[in-house]
């Protein structure tokens, strides 16, 4: 008889529906929160995701939403994660938002028990690290043209 315990892996979709049954329940104080992008989205690989800047940073009271993208090989392989919202942050790409997996230790090593979840909650930690609490931000807004949650390319130009 083998006395070593048994590991059960769970399949990406129930995985999926635990994250979304969590995310749809709130999470911890309310400054991070996530769900799906699309309802119909049946494969349940876009997610947004929201972080309330954390106090007595440069963050503080702003609102940053982000894209998070699971692709089929979730939970096994991280999402990839992009910030809709301008934010200077060491380890967001300036130019596309995107967290830069090598830049962020979570995503560089990855576990299949991470969770979106916990994502957000270590980025929101990262905005208090000294090397990005006091870090200048750009102007409120999306104003330089990020792209939405369906892939479109939003500019205004008034005349």
């Amino acid at each position: 008889m083998d006395s070593e315990p048994s590991s059960v892996v769970v399949p990406r979709n129930f995985r999926l529906l635990e994250e979304l049954e969590r995310g749809e329940k709130g999470i911890g104080d309310g400054t991070v929160s996530y769900g799906m992008d699309d309802a119909d989205d049946i494969l349940m690989q876009s997610w947004t995701g929201t972080i309330i800047g954390p106090p007595n940073t440069v963050h503080e009271g702003r609102i940053y939403q982000l894209k998070l993208f699971c692709g089929m090989g979730y939970p096994d392989y991280p999402p990839s994660v992009k910030f809709q919202t301008r934010l200077n942050m060491t380890c967001v790409n300036p130019e596309t938002g995107v967290v830069e997996p090598r830049l962020f230790p979570m995503l560089a090593n990855w576990n299949r028990d991470y969770t979106m979840e916990e994502i957000l909650v270590r980025l929101k930690k990262e905005m208090m690290s000294p090397q990005n609490r006091k870090l200048a931000q750009p102007s409120e807004g999306n104003e330089d043209g990020r792209v939405d949650h369906k892939g479109l390319v939003l500019k205004c130009c008034i005349m």
